[in-house]
């Protein structure tokens, strides 16, 4: 179909997933200690290197698109940039940083400039790892207090300084990572005033009982989004004296999220299906539709193998006897990515699932379409 394009694995999850700046190239991490590069060749997506350093499960993958570096993270406790190797042009080279964490990295993700990342850990901390010239390395700074529990997920402010930070304490978090050996002083924000580094600026708890999956700042970074193990998601807005809004869903958990516009929210997870969420001037969070037209998963998607197992497993003997969910992604949605566009106009959005499949989803067409459906 138009309105999606559906990139297949095989049977090895895609537990997260980066693209680089053209998009050309996409980095998927499966339930392994490697992450394989791929590169679109005449429409078809080829194994092109593999990333090797790693002894335990990857569990954070981010492609720079301006400096075109590779950030990994794992089971391990290790992160590493990866380069090019412009020595003879072909393959990457791992360049190891020092985490000093006692317990798994978690996720990690560039800053807006690329002058730096940030790693959650299960060591209840947050490092901000960045390049030390007169070493030759990457060092990192370590942001503690108040975190209670593992962190989940990171996202950055747009001004490169401010962190969001989910965890399994039930709570979110915005953080000052204002590094002074490499930027300048940060400017004021509706987040605070005073940002000295690791300073906490905000601290919100959960509205149910459900550890962070996710978290979003939107375009602007007035706004933070977040959805939570228990089906819920919550908005807090900074330039309404930090009002919070928050809707309990009817869905399974909510895995990933992000902003495609200034008042709209895109979360998936364990319904296989991306689904919209609007935020009203009010404050008012609703759910406006799944990215999913309802149709029957074309079988063609599916390798022989993979539906012969199906089939076997149930006892069934026919291909159109329930063995497919009535979505594209067959399994939990482990991770949400703007495609093209950014936060403020998102084009298309790339989700990856645990059912080894990536989906580029043309966000623009389908809202169009559903546009039109809605004035028929």
């Amino acid at each position: 179909m138009n309105n999606r394009e559906v990139i297949s694995f095989g049977i090895e999850p895609v537990y997260c997933h980066a693209w680089n700046a053209d998009r050309s190239e996409l980095a998927i991490s499966p339930n392994n200690e490697e992450a394989k590069i791929y590169r679109n060749v005449n429409g078809e997506w080829q194994h092109v290197d593999t990333l090797k350093e790693h002894v335990q499960r990857i569990t954070g993958i981010d492609w720079a698109s301006k400096t075109d570096r590779i950030v990994t993270c794992g089971a391990d406790r290790n992160a590493y940039v990866w380069m090019r190797n412009t020595t003879n042009g072909n393959g990457w080279k791992p360049c190891l940083v020092i985490l000093r964490f006692n317990r798994a990295a978690t996720c990690v993700k560039w800053s807006p400039l690329e002058n730096k990342f940030a790693v959650g850990s299960g060591a209840r901390v947050i490092s901000v790892c960045y390049f030390e010239l007169e070493n030759d390395w990457w060092v990192s700074k370590k942001i503690k207090k108040p975190l209670r529990s593992t962190v989940t997920c990171l996202d950055w402010h747009p001004n490169n300084v401010l962190i969001a930070a989910g965890s399994t304490d039930f709570a979110t978090r915005i953080f000052s990572s204002y590094v002074k050996e490499i930027e300048s002083k940060p400017s004021t924000t509706l987040w605070g005033k005073k940002m000295p580094f690791g300073a906490l600026l905000a601290d919100f708890m959960s509205s149910g009982n459900g550890w962070v999956h996710d978290v979003s700042f939107s375009a602007s970074g007035d706004k933070v989004a977040w959805v939570s193990h228990d089906s819920t998601i919550s908005v807090v807005d900074a330039s309404k004296d930090f009002a919070k809004y928050s809707l309990k869903t009817d869905y399974l958990p909510l895995m990933s999220c992000s902003w495609i516009n200034s008042n709209e929210i895109i979360a998936a997870g364990c319904d296989c299906s991306p689904i919209r969420f609007n935020l009203d001037d009010d404050g008012t969070i609703k759910s406006i539709g799944k990215l999913d037209e309802g149709k029957k998963a074309s079988i063609a998607t599916v390798s022989a193998m993979q539906l012969f197992r199906s089939m076997d497993k149930r006892g069934q003997n026919s291909a159109d006897s329930g063995t497919l969910l009535d979505t594209v992604h067959q399994n939990t949605i482990t991770q949400i990515s703007i495609h093209s566009g950014d936060k403020d106009k998102a084009e298309k959005i790339s989700t990856s699932g645990i059912d080894g499949r990536i989906v580029v989803w043309n966000y623009s067409a389908i809202e169009s379409s559903m546009a039109s459906l809605s004035l028929n």
